[in-house]
């Protein structure tokens, strides 16, 4: 009973909020005197008990304004420097082009292994989690639009062998 009172008081969610508890995550559909239930993107309902609600680390997506998105890709060495060169560019347009996303910067930043690796990172103005996954999708399938359009290869691990005879 304590416990169903401290969410109520603190609220650290709501109905509605979705919210991911250790390895589970979903959409809270009923607060209750003693559990929560929970509905997770597969369907299924999750009912965890309030006092455990009480003592493990909540993260609550909807409470966010806006999320951070960082990534690195790289691009094959054959690249031509031109190319290479237009990338930050080219996705800063796709981010600008994309209803709730705001640029932040994208850098050729390191000479990796099998690839020469770029950081973006840009922001994702909404609260609603299908909305953020949707946009990073967009985003996603833009870029590699373009990469494809424009001939850049996206690079995967790769190793050459010289054998001498």
């Amino acid at each position: 009973m304590f416990s169903s009172f401290s969410i109520y008081a603190d609220k650290p969610f709501e109905i509605g909020d979705y919210i991911v508890i250790g390895t589970d995550s979903g959409t809270v559909k009923k607060i209750g005197l003693k559990t929560t239930r929970i509905t997770s993107l597969q369907g299924e309902e999750l009912v965890v008990s309030n006092k455990e609600l009480t003592t493990v680390r909540v993260q609550n997506y909807k409470k966010m304004q806006r999320r951070r998105v960082a990534f690195t890709f790289g691009v094959v060495y054959e690249t031509p420097k031109k190319q290479l060169e237009s990338i930050p560019k080219m996705v800063e347009k796709i981010v600008s082009s994309v209803e709730h996303l705001e640029f932040d910067r994208c850098h050729f930043h390191e000479f990796g292994d099998s690839s020469l690796l770029f950081d973006v990172v840009y922001f994702v103005d909404t609260r609603e989690y299908i909305t953020y996954i949707d946009t990073r999708q967009t985003f996603n399938l833009a870029l590699f639009s373009q990469f494809e359009k424009d001939g850049i290869a996206f690079a995967y691990p790769t190793q050459t062998l010289f054998v001498k005879k």
